[in-house]
């Protein structure tokens, strides 16, 4: 089973989907760390609470402290493949080619557009009439790179914002789990075409 790193800065409900998926047999891998910017995330008591590792990165420290934390957790607990789950950072640059085709991303939209941290509200706020989920690999840049998924979620009539919300979270746990024991599987099948089931 491959090792898996998890990162979080919030309630980790991707990481409970994929840790959930993980237990029925439909993902190959198993998390062994999930590490998080913020001290106070609910993920990281979610994952105290099934017995797995956890790790506070000292970003308050700077980006340069924080990834230089977060590469010594990998190299310790063997880690090749680092699945983002609503972390709230960007990795640098340099950490993005020290680890090409290793990152996952999930991302409440339809790429390229509504990149950023806000992609359901800004999608809303634009008045479309279909949003969706991403997976991609991460790159050099924000809300970028070969695109492995995605899925759309129509905003139906009478939608509210919150109602749009959890309809595309309801997405993101079917889909990110799907394609991650498809990235285990097959490395990087971004040239093989989208998933868009």
């Amino acid at each position: 089973m491959t090792p898996l790193g998890v990162l979080l800065s919030g309630r980790g409900t991707n990481f409970l989907a994929l840790a959930e998926a993980i237990e029925r047999g439909e993902v190959p891998g198993r998390i062994v760390l999930v590490a998080s910017d913020r001290a106070d995330a609910p993920g990281l008591e979610r994952a105290r609470e099934r017995g797995l590792a956890t790790a506070v990165l000292p970003y308050d420290e700077g980006r340069d402290r924080g990834e230089a934390a977060l590469e010594a957790l990998l190299s310790q607990h063997g880690i090749r493949h680092l699945v983002l789950a609503g972390f709230m950072r960007v990795l640098s640059p340099s950490f993005v080619r020290r680890h090409e085709g290793e990152i996952l991303n999930l991302h409440p939209a339809l790429l390229p557009s509504f990149p950023g941290a806000h992609g359901i509200r800004d999608a809303w706020e634009g008045g479309v009439t279909v949003t969706g989920v991403t997976v991609h690999l991460v790159d050099e840049k924000v809300d970028h790179g070969p695109i492995l998924a995605q899925e759309a979620v129509p905003v139906l009539p009478g939608d509210t914002l919150e109602s749009l919300e959890d309809r595309i979270h309801e997405t993101e746990h079917r889909i990110y789990p799907r394609t991650i024991a498809r990235w285990l599987l097959e490395g990087d099948f971004s040239r093989k075409g989208r998933d868009s089931r």
